[in-house]
């Protein structure tokens, strides 16, 4: 048995504290100051993390390495499981040529970058991010951009910065589902909260886009229409979180936008809109040949019905595998056991759930999404031949990625194991009243390290709230504040950063792409930790549930 340590360092919750970040430190210094790539850098960092475990905790190195490999599995299933299979349906749509009808539709919306890039980023990938989470909207909004004109760095900016307002009601809700049973309070509460957080910061993401797009100018040219979508997306999923249901608020907030940015654009004056400049990192380029062809003489309403028909098929396995007599059934399949050798308590002496694993073989979105693409298979007449070629080939695109992904979830684990990441999260908590500014750092801290704001949610979750009673602090709210702090990690991710650049071909890039968006995770950030802190106050307590 390992009993977790909190202060192993000079009985210091400080100095311990400095020595738990330094995995963190190592991997982002690798990503953003060297470059590295990001496979590479996620084993160093992983060495790292055990290294610390054994020889700064005291962990047994059996038992600390045996935490490596339950994350590493935990990395693959579900978490690549579901972008394994969501990329293999994209890619099947591909091989027919149903993506590029589905690419020239999205195109005669408008023929401005700027608001092509709110359009797919924003409101389709929120769509994605509804429905399956877990990388699929950065991995396929991005090649959608890179089709429309937009280079490859430039659209895995976009696709990343643009994953964050629906991060927190992605894949059915997962992250506020998994808040509610690790905090104990109400899933809808807590979902009540985050929908009167995430919604302020859906206002300016569309906003961002057009500026990463385009630079002021595109800003000042486009504003109204960003503003526009981003106020429909933000009611929409407040609306939605509060008094219909919180598992829908992004599929209902995304196609509240998407269909806010069609009537803006049809209403607008016809006349052409000015081309956006050539910015660092461009998008002024030509859509792709291939695209372009066939724009002239338009699709028919059949092809684009069978374009749009692999979505529909998504949205309808997804429904109907939400309905409780069918998920009950489904959840029968769900076999749950202890990862052999490890045995964990925590500094109390409790024991710990991270050795359980849950291997949910039908509820798993990643299940879901590949019966989704047998269907599709049939609709679009895809031999079985054909099918597993597209499927061979998404697991070469993303061989890079699945490394990346699997090394950064066992270093969480690691982590999570030897008590590096409590000792970070209670030393944060200590910081009594001030802790409301604090929260959504932990939050993005977790997300940042584990790629997820449901694993986010899982490691910080019961934290908050213990931080808050201390605090005498609201519990909903700094639970829920976990969770909306926690979608803003999902951009600098290295899980992620690896997903992105898989699917744009710029393997090996993670570190350039982590530039370019990390300012903006933390400029994020910064609203959401003073948002948490006057909602903490009477000056905006009035919001909270």
């Amino acid at each position: 048995m390992y009993q977790q340590v909190l202060d192993p360092v000079a009985d210091s919750l400080g100095w311990s504290s400095l020595v738990a970040a330094l995995p963190l430190a190592v991997l982002f210094v690798l990503l953003g100051g060297v470059r590295m790539r990001a496979w590479l850098a996620s084993l160093i960092a992983l060495a790292v993390s055990l290294a610390v475990a054994i020889w700064t905790y005291g962990m047994p190195a059996g038992q600390a390495f045996l935490a490596g490999t339950e994350g590493a599995a935990f990395g693959f299933y579900p978490i690549l499981w579901i972008v394994i299979n969501a990329l293999w349906v994209y890619n099947i749509t591909v091989t027919t040529g149903h993506f590029d009808v589905l690419r020239r539709s999205f195109a005669q919306v408008s023929d401005d970058k700027r608001l092509q890039a709110v359009l797919i980023a924003f409101s389709f990938g929120a769509l994605l991010e509804a429905l399956a989470g877990f990388g699929t909207p950065v991995a396929v909004t991005s090649v959608m951009l890179i089709a429309l004109g937009f280079q490859p760095l430039k659209a895995a900016v976009l696709a990343l910065t643009a994953n964050t307002a629906p991060v927190a009601f992605g894949a059915m809700a997962t992250p506020i589902l998994t808040l509610g049973k690790v905090t104990g309070e109400s899933s809808d509460t807590l979902g009540a909260m985050v929908g009167r957080q995430t919604p302020i910061l859906a206002l300016f993401v569309p906003l961002v886009l057009v500026f990463i797009v385009d630079g002021k100018r595109g800003f000042r040219e486009t504003w109204p229409i960003a503003l526009f979508c981003g106020a429909a997306f933000g009611v929409a999923q407040y609306v939605t979180a509060n008094f219909i249901s919180v598992p829908l608020a992004d599929v209902v907030a995304s196609l509240v936008s998407a269909a806010a940015v069609v009537l803006i654009v049809r209403l607008r004056p016809s006349a052409a809109p000015a081309r956006p400049a050539p910015v660092a990192g461009g998008s002024a380029d030509e859509p792709t040949p291939e695209f372009a062809a066939r724009v002239e003489g338009g699709d028919s309403r059949a092809e684009v019905a069978r374009a749009y028909a692999p979505y529909a098929i998504i949205i309808a396995v997804f429904v109907v595998c939400q309905i409780d007599q069918v998920k009950d059934l489904l959840d029968k399949a769900t076999r749950t056991f202890s990862w052999p050798g490890l045995d964990l308590t925590s500094p109390s002496g409790k024991p710990l759930t991270l050795p359980t694993f849950n291997f949910n073989y039908l509820t798993t979105p990643g299940t879901q999404m590949l019966v989704a693409g047998l269907i599709t298979m049939a609709v679009l007449g895809v031999g079985f031949g054909k099918a597993l070629r597209a499927y061979w080939t998404t697991l070469v695109q993303l061989k890079w990625a699945i490394i990346t992904v699997m090394a950064v979830l066992a270093l969480a684990f690691v982590m999570n194991a030897s008590g590096q990441t409590v000792t970070l999260g209670t030393w944060m908590a200590g910081a009594g009243g001030a802790f409301a500014v604090l929260s959504p750092i932990l939050g993005w801290l977790g997300t940042a390290v584990t790629g997820s704001d449901t694993s986010s949610n899982s490691l910080f979750g019961a934290l908050q709230v213990t931080a808050a009673n201390k605090a005498d602090l609201d519990t909903v709210l700094m639970a829920a504040t976990n969770s909306s702090g926690g979608v803003l990690g999902k951009m600098v991710s290295p899980q992620n950063l690896a997903i992105a650049a898989a699917a744009v071909g710029l393997d090996g890039k993670e570190g350039d792409i982590f530039r370019r968006v990390v300012l903006w995770s933390l400029l994020f950030l910064a609203g959401m930790c003073l948002l948490s802190g006057l909602q903490s106050t009477g000056i905006l307590g009035w919001m909270v549930p």
